[in-house]
């Protein structure tokens, strides 16, 4: 009778750290969502009070008029852990940038402040 339990218990705790083990894979590391995003570079910086992470933030306008002003937008909030990008959008800040992003379903405080990895940047000539 010993023994079956003993088993039972081995099988639970089993069952029970790979169910999380895998959501903490779908929470943290699986991409929900990939793509681009074109707009404004207005704020790119290194911040954090113990890992510093650099994060960005685009203006992303869906209506502009004729003075090159954006009259309808919104905000795009991300990180970025490559450090060839973060390189590369440190010098692009008040340039309109196309990126590629991946969406995660959860943040690490270690990785960034938002849940948009950006991976590349490209320069957009309007």
């Amino acid at each position: 009778m010993k023994s079956k339990i003993k088993k039972f218990y081995t099988w639970s705790i089993l069952i029970l750290l790979i169910v999380f083990a895998a959501f903490i894979y779908w929470k943290y590391f699986f991409t929900y969502s990939e793509g681009n995003r074109a707009g404004l570079l207005q704020k790119f910086s290194k911040r954090g009070q113990v890992f510093k992470t650099w994060e960005g933030e685009m203006i992303l306008s869906s209506v502009k008029s004729s003075q090159n002003v954006a009259l309808a937008s919104e905000k795009f909030l991300f990180s970025v852990t490559d450090k060839v990008a973060a390189e590369k959008l440190s010098h692009l800040e008040g340039s309109f940038v196309r990126v590629h992003y991946s969406e995660k379903n959860g943040k690490l405080f270690w990785r960034g402040d938002t849940e948009y990895f950006v991976d590349s940047v490209a320069v957009v000539n309007e």
